[in-house]
């Protein structure tokens, strides 16, 4: 014998009767955030690239520790695993955004490239050379004559011209 199906249960005509509101403790002193007038943020991104639990905790204990506010975690993910390849933490602090200062940087980056390895003494060594060469230079020299340049010739030959190859027969 079929079993026969349930019948849903009739609404009430009436809407249940509202419940009483409790009121909300009153915020105590160090319980939250505190809410400031907005102003200038600095930002900070800090890349993570071994992604765990102890370096998550060791990098925000660090900046927060520095005055530094968590904004948020980003991860990025690996599309073979589970587990984050990468993690970028986002700090935020009261403040005007700091001056970028290029000519800091290109001299922190030549002290960084002249420590090392041959290759970044090479580097260097060019990036000299080329700061000699281009500052009494005033226009830039054809491709010719910076492949003689590269190949170590003096001077480069002058190009052929109305050289024909005759087909042998």
């Amino acid at each position: 014998m079929p079993t026969q199906k349930k019948r849903p249960k009739r609404k009430q005509a009436k809407p249940p009767p509202e419940r009483p509101r409790r009121a909300r403790p009153s915020p105590q002193v160090g319980a939250g955030p505190v809410l400031r007038a907005p102003g200038p943020l600095q930002y900070k991104v800090v890349e993570l690239s071994t992604v765990d639990e102890g370096s998550l905790e060791r990098t925000v204990n660090q900046w927060v520790g520095q005055g530094w506010n968590l904004d948020g975690v980003q991860f990025a993910m690996r599309e073979s695993s589970k587990r984050p390849a990468m993690a970028f933490v986002f700090l935020t602090r009261e403040g005007d955004a700091a001056a970028h200062d290029a000519e800091e940087a290109r001299d922190r980056l030549m002290r960084l490239s002249e420590t090392g390895s041959l290759t970044a003494e090479l580097a260097a060594d060019h990036a000299r050379v080329h700061a000699k060469r281009t500052q009494g230079r005033g226009l830039p020299i054809s491709a010719h004559e910076r492949l003689a340049q590269l190949a170590g010739l003096d001077e480069a030959e002058p190009p052929e011209r109305g050289l024909i190859l005759e087909p042998e027969e």
